[in-house]
């Protein structure tokens, strides 16, 4: 196979950090401008400017690690040949089809000079945009798939059976039942059917490689009850606390936050197994800053998590009964349990005994993921929500989202469950626009 150059857009690298190692046995090019925004981007104190951090100080240490010139190029240990193109004013290309008054496009010339000059080369971006100018001007263009998986294959953590009404009426007498024939990943539910109209919804147990019943509950979990099989699963996951990592994938109604918020304060205040609530969601559409808005951090913060304050007033109606939502709401607030935080400032931390919620996972990278989920200590449990099909990060796709990366990389561990709900229970208008739009 022969070589080939792949020209590094600066949003791969802000997207995974190492990308710069996957590329065995060819060239990575990576012009100056990129890291000149590298270099501006590196100040912000976000997962972006840790990642822009990462990368500057890697290329930086293979100069005085490898004792090369990055002009000409160092050999990596991973293969690849990493070179910085720094000559961008004496070589270039006449008639460029594209104004050079944006970096997007001062990275896809040096990418078709290189070309001219006789070199394979693959220009790699994760912005769509770009990448259609630069195959509309021949050169071959290609999104980064290192950390992507197929949002349409992902496990769904649910298996329908056909079965005997006698294999169900077994099951319901001893409570256990084995299915030596059929392959569950670790705690995979089932409902079992039968032909006579029979059923029943089991959990795989790995340890004993049976199925077993669901956890009985006599009440609802704060005034909520799960409205159909999907939720009595995920009602089951989050009250189990030997699972601490729970994935809940669904369109919007599907009862994913609701549920997890409700769950929350049963093990929180009714129980006392979590010390807290920590609530978060990623802050998309003001790039993930909330400096733009007036305030302290927590009036700014009021704004985003407004869907959280809504499913916790549905909460409080529905155990403290309708004009009573005010007081209940200011105990819980003042008993400092319940934590609002944006994702950005969950880096760094170390959280013990939480339950942890992240909503609209699916706006998150798979680093900014594995940060999150490294920053659970003892005793905590966290809960990611969201729709992979509903993402506002414009570098981000169904099949690249930390949300469907993190499905596939725990989908074979003892600790992880998870559920993806397809009925939407929020209201007829919504079940609707949901089928139909």
């Amino acid at each position: 196979m022969s070589r080939k150059t792949f020209v590094l857009d600066t949003n791969v690298l802000l997207y995974d950090p190492s990308s710069i190692k996957q590329f065995q046995d060819n060239d990575v090019v990576i012009p100056l401008i990129v890291l000149e925004e590298l270099d501006a981007l590196k100040r912000r104190s976000d997962e972006l400017g840790k990642n822009a951090r990462q990368v500057v100080r890697y290329i930086d240490s293979l100069k005085t690690k490898k004792k090369g010139d990055l002009n000409k190029g160092i050999i990596i240990d991973e293969g690849p040949t990493i070179k910085i193109f720094l000559d961008i004013k004496t070589r270039t290309i006449k008639r460029f089809p594209l104004p050079l008054d944006r970096n997007s496009n001062k990275i896809l010339h040096i990418s078709s000079l290189l070309k001219n000059e006789g070199q394979k080369v693959v220009f790699v971006s994760k912005d769509f945009v770009t990448r259609v100018k630069a195959e509309a001007m021949g050169l071959e263009a290609q999104d980064y798939e290192n950390l992507k998986v197929s949002y349409k294959k992902i496990y769904k953590g649910i298996k329908i059976l056909e079965t005997s009404k006698k294999e169900i009426d077994l099951f319901y007498k001893d409570g256990q039942i084995t299915k030596a024939d059929i392959n569950f990943l670790p705690n995979e539910y089932c409902i079992l059917k039968s032909l006579e109209k029979s059923s029943a919804i089991c959990k795989y147990n790995s340890n004993y490689k049976k199925l077993e019943p669901l956890i009985e509950y006599k009440k609802g979990i704060w005034g909520i009850y799960p409205l159909n099989v999907e939720q009595r699963c995920v009602i089951d996951l989050l009250l189990r606390d030997d699972i601490k990592l729970v994935t809940l994938v669904g369109a919007a109604g599907t009862g994913k936050t609701l549920l997890a918020l409700a769950c929350g304060m049963k093990k929180v205040f009714d129980d006392a197994l979590y010390s807290k609530i920590l609530v978060s969601r990623p802050i998309i559409p003001l790039g993930k800053d909330i400096g733009y808005l007036p305030g302290t951090k927590e009036e700014k913060l009021f704004h985003w998590m407004q869907p959280i304050y809504d499913n916790l007033e549905v909460l409080l109606h529905h155990t403290n009964g309708e004009g009573n939502e005010k007081s209940a709401f200011d105990w819980i607030m003042d008993s400092n349990k319940l934590e609002m935080e944006a994702v950005t400032y969950i880096r760094g931390r170390t959280l013990p005994k939480v339950y942890m919620i992240i909503d609209e996972a699916q706006n998150l990278t798979p680093h900014e993921v594995k940060t999150i989920i490294s920053r659970a200590g003892k005793g905590t449990k966290v809960i990611l929500t969201g729709d992979p099909t509903q993402i506002d990060n414009p570098y981000l796709d169904q099949d690249s989202n930390g949300l469907t990366y993190t499905i596939s990389k725990f989908q074979d561990q003892k600790l992880y469950g998870h559920i993806f709900l397809d009925k939407t229970e929020r209201s007829e208008l919504a079940k609707i626009a949901a089928d139909i739009m």
